[in-house]
């Protein structure tokens, strides 16, 4: 292929309507569950705002190149991941392709989970707020009322979760329709490539923002949201002289930009070459990252609400044991005094406090209860019931089932994976990357085979790029 033909491939590819389409697809592309889920777990448990030092030098650093090299060689060369690594290692593209694939395979099943709890948000009282009345009518079920009606909705009607990952259970039909139907969204967004993508990009990359400006609101108004406000943002410099903490802004900054997938080559590949591009990476990695700040803010206000309820909870509980065990009106001790009457009691009747096994009741410690990505499901669901009844609870559930998937349920004894379980494991992890060395051995190979039989030395990636007659023309 000479560099006519080149030129003229790359003057017949397709080209975005306007650079408002390729912004949003680039942004809707990069936000993701790294911003909302993962990304205030990390400012939680490595200091809060002091998190973000390391971060932001990643982002300077690390990021920002990454994105402006992906951007600007898919606008250069006009071609998709696998066309422009072609020259460098011909498999490396499909290398990228292979993890894209993974992680929509992943993406889609929380898609899934989405519409299936959207469904049912339509319903009145919401069917998470309340535990299902048992077959004989005589009570709650049992099973969600040893849990709470968030962990049952989830857990038992939903997934129908086995106890053990060693039985496979059987097909929920219901989350099966809800995966073909995300399924179906996905190939009628992609059915005429960047034209339908273009448009569908004016909703799939601003609807979350405005969910999570409803959230932000609704959030901030929640009793308890500036202490998880105050939780969130009170530095621990101490935690940055841990290399743990560099390493995991690292790997946020490069998961939350969606990095090394192909995607943003792609999208780049449909711009005019003499597109800014510099200011393209600017514009997305700054959304990106604000957009991460942005959604910790409602879910750590969540946090502080639900922390705050448990906390009053246990105030509660801890005064109605004293009101009982000392004969005292019922109004005399309150929230505000019950320090001081707990103080009193202990200095005038010791003993018969200490016989009552009072709870020990610290904001702090309910504020600590956090699950591995602090976007707790529970938490979410909990919060959800207090909102006014509206579409609020429609576009809510949108939003906060994307956050449910890392509590544990029942939480009990903790039992080893199985060598198998490992297996799939290593064999997902490896899989993107077996085809970069699988190519260079055989290219090898047939290199060695080529030399042994006396002929030329061949191209050893079969293209333009690397040919003899290509530095001829230098």
């Amino acid at each position: 292929m000479d560099t006519a033909s080149i030129a003229s491939s790359a003057q017949e590819r397709p080209k975005w309507d306007n650079k408002v389409q390729y912004l949003l697809t680039c942004i809707g592309f990069a936000v993701g569950l790294g911003n909302v889920w993962r990304f205030p777990y990390l400012c939680q448990i490595y200091g809060g705002g002091a998190f973000l030092i390391p971060y932001l030098i990643a982002l300077v650093f690390e990021g920002l190149p990454l994105l402006y090299l992906e951007l600007a060689i898919g606008q250069s060369l006009r071609k998709g991941s696998i066309g422009v690594w072609h020259s460098i290692s011909p498999l490396l593209g499909v290398a990228s392709m292979i993890i894209s694939l993974l992680v929509g395979l992943f993406y889609n099943t929380i898609l899934a989970w989405v519409l299936w709890y959207f469904f049912h948000s339509f319903q009145e009282p919401l069917p998470w707020s309340v535990c299902p009345i048992n077959e004989n009518r005589t009570g709650y079920v049992q099973e969600c009322v040893d849990s709470t009606p968030v962990n049952y909705f989830w857990y038992r009607q939903t997934l129908n979760i086995t106890p053990d990952i060693e039985e496979s259970g059987t097909l929920q039909w219901w989350l099966v329709v809800c995966l073909a139907s995300a399924w179906s969204i996905v190939y009628i967004c992609f059915i005429r490539g960047i034209e339908t993508i273009g448009k569908a990009v004016y909703v799939t990359a601003t609807f979350p923002y405005l969910v999570l400006t409803i959230f932000l609101v609704r959030a901030l108004t929640l009793p308890g949201a500036t202490d998880g406000l105050r939780y969130l943002f009170t530095p621990d410099w101490t935690l940055l002289m841990d290399p743990q903490v560099w390493l995991d802004a690292a790997t946020q900054i490069f998961f939350s930009l969606s990095l090394a997938f192909g995607g943003l080559i792609a999208f780049s590949s449909y711009n005019p070459k003499k597109n800014d591009c510099e200011r393209d990476t600017l514009v997305v990695g700054l959304i990106n990252s604000a957009t991460s700040l942005y959604a910790s803010i409602p879910i750590f206000a969540i946090l502080g609400f639900k922390a705050t309820s448990n906390f009053n909870s246990c105030i509660n509980s801890n005064i109605l044991d004293l009101t009982n065990a000392f004969d005292i009106g019922e109004t005399n001790i309150t929230m505000e005094n019950y320090e001081s009457w707990l103080t009193y009691l202990n200095t005038t009747d010791p003993d018969k406090v200490s016989s009552l096994n009072l709870k020990h009741c610290e904001l702090q410690n309910f504020l600590d209860q956090v699950n591995h990505c602090s976007l707790n499901h529970e938490h979410h669901n909990a919060a959800q019931i207090h909102f006014p009844h509206s579409y609020i609870h429609y576009l809510f559930t949108m939003y906060a089932v994307l956050v449910m998937v890392q509590e544990k349920f029942p939480e009990s004894e903790v039992k080893p994976y199985s060598s198998w379980v490992f297996a799939i494991c290593v064999l997902l992890s490896t899989v993107p990357v077996l085809s970069i060395p699988i190519v260079a051995v055989y290219r090898l190979i047939r290199r060695q085979t080529r030399q042994q039989t006396g002929s030329s030395l061949p191209n050893p990636y079969d293209n333009q790029a690397f040919s003899t007659e290509s530095f001829k023309t230098l």
